[in-house]
This record gives structure tokens, C-alpha cells and sequence, in this order.
């Protein structure tokens, strides 16, 4: 059994800073359960231009407010507590935050706890 604290990942190397977000990495590829999972900080005021072509990422909102829109149509969907979305087609996306978002994300491939976005917003495919 794997049993961890947000506490315990805050301000080691399983948390991941960028910019216009946070990443507490609490399950990685390493931990063997298929999938990673992630309780996420998007910083208010904020837009993060992210498309995750290696992987699929399903996000569940458990605090705040902000948008999502993606690219191929320009369709704008609000996120607030309560609002979850699938990005099942591996959507190009723009993610903003009006208020603080906390955001509980789960990633398949699992990520492995090195990868950054590129310039196109992409996580590489990290093998170990």
C-alpha cells in the first residue's frame, strides 16, 4: 500500500513550479499503478498554453475558478469546483485561472516526475 501526504511532497522534488502553476506529484510512473496523480495549483490571473500529445489527462477541479479552451474550435468551457474534463484526444488546450485553481489530475502514461512543458506546452515521453 502507498499512503502519502500532501505535506510530505510540498517542497521536495515531487513538486514541480512553473510560472502560471504548481504540481505536487503524489503517484508517479515509479510507484507502478499505471497512472500518475497530481494535485495542481493554477495561479490566478493566469494562462497556461498546454497540449499533451504523449499523454492523456483527466482533471478534476476541487477549488476555485478559471477556463478552459481548446484550440481546434475555440470553444470555451468555465471550471469550478465540482467541474471535471477529459482531455481524451489529446486536446490542445489554453487553461486559465480567474481565482486560484486546485486541480487533482491523473495522467496514463504515468509521468515519471522530470518532465517540463516544451515550447509547444507538451510533456516529452520520458522512458526511464
Amino acid at each position: 500500500m502507498i499512503v502519502r501526504t500532501l505535506e510530505e511532497v510540498i517542497g521536495t522534488k515531487n513538486e514541480v513550479k512553473a510560472d502560471t502553476w504548481a504540481s505536487r506529484r503524489l503517484l508517479l510512473k515509479d510507484d507502478n499503478m499505471g497512472f500518475s496523480y497530481h494535485d495542481t495549483i493554477i495561479y490566478a490571473g493566469t494562462e497556461t498554453h498546454i497540449w499533451y500529445k504523449n499523454h492523456l489527462e483527466a482533471v478534476y477541479c476541487v477549488g476555485g475558478e478559471g477556463e478552459i479552451e481548446t484550440v481546434s474550435d475555440g470553444k470555451v468551457y468555465p471550471i469550478k469546483d465540482g467541474t471535471m474534463y477529459a482531455l481524451d484526444k489529446n486536446d490542445e488546450h489554453y487553461l486559465r485561472a480567474t481565482k486560484d485553481m486546485r486541480m487533482i489530475c491523473v495522467f496514463n502514461p504515468p509521468l515519471t516526475g522530470r518532465e517540463t512543458h516544451d515550447k509547444d506546452g507538451v510533456y516529452p515521453l520520458v522512458e526511464d
